[in-house]
């Protein structure tokens, strides 16, 4: 079976050289490069994955196009766009002559980063990209999972993933507060161009050990709406709280349910057709 990680992140330090924007979040960790990356998927057993470069780094996909460029057929890059850069336009006419280019990620999880959506600086974007057939992932929470309908019903053309159900993380999260509101995600499963990614999972879980079983009930319900074609594994392994091997065998063995030819469109055929990344 080929496993294709729906979401990872490598990012460098912030330097003088390689400043990040002021009023971002910080990293969990200490940066991470392809090398460790690559070690730490061969042990895990993983074949592909899908660089989403993090928005600490600001709207920088330098190091996710290299990686790209190095291991073709490891990695893959949905990068990050600035709709306001001088040469937006241009960019975005040649977003997929970039090697290893897949489609663009946006966060809008924060007021800084979701302004700019509200404001309609992204009216244009959207329809570019359906122009152009270049997909996005979107980080939005379930407060304003209606904003990502609006623009999957505006742009039936334009394919859309829903990054880590829209859960969010912090102290004073609980899980059953996080999935008290899931329907808000599950209603975009009318949308044929709409798909869900459930990254991170453990992250998330109340049970704080593997196999992380309390959110075990919570990924059926986004397999039973969305199906295995538009529901993609992935771990955003750098902040998990196990192994990176767990992180794949709590789907491949731990979920009695998902077998078969559905275990292998969830754990990473799904997510390659969806976004043009060719399989074998």
């Amino acid at each position: 079976m080929m496993i294709c990680d729906a979401q990872v992140h490598v990012w460098g330090a912030n330097t003088p050289e390689r400043p990040w924007p002021v009023g971002r979040a910080e990293p969990h960790r200490e940066p991470l490069g392809t090398a460790e990356l690559l070690a730490e998927m061969d042990k895990a057993g993983v074949n592909r994955a899908i660089l989403v470069p993090p928005s600490w780094e600001g709207d920088r996909n330098d190091l996710a196009n290299d990686a790209a460029e190095k291991h073709p057929d490891r990695f893959a890059t949905m990068g990050r766009f600035d709709p306001d850069a001088s040469d937006a336009r241009d960019v975005i006419r040649n977003w997929k002559k970039q090697p290893g280019m897949l489609g663009m990620r946006f966060t809008f999880h924060t007021p800084l980063l979701r302004q700019p959506l509200l404001d309609g600086k992204f009216d244009w974007v959207w329809g570019e990209m359906e122009k152009g057939g270049i997909p996005a992932m979107v980080l939005f929470h379930h407060e304003y999972m209606d904003l990502a309908d609006k623009v999957a019903e505006r742009y039936p053309g334009l394919r859309l993933v829903l990054d880590h159900l829209g859960l969010k993380s912090g102290k004073d999260v609980t899980e059953a507060s996080n999935f008290a509101t899931l329907d808000n995600v599950l209603a975009l499963a009318k949308r044929p161009n709409v798909a869900a990614k459930t990254t991170a999972m453990p992250c998330y879980a109340a049970d704080k050990t593997y196999p992380f079983k309390s959110v075990h009930p919570y990924i059926k319900r986004v397999f039973e709406a969305f199906g295995p074609k538009r529901t993609f594994w992935g771990t955003d392994w750098s902040r998990l709280p196990c192994s990176y091997r767990q992180g794949v065998t709590m789907f491949t063995e731990e979920m009695p349910w998902l077998k078969g030819q559905d275990l292998e469109w969830v754990m990473g055929h799904g997510v390659c057709e969806w976004l043009g990344w060719k399989v074998g």
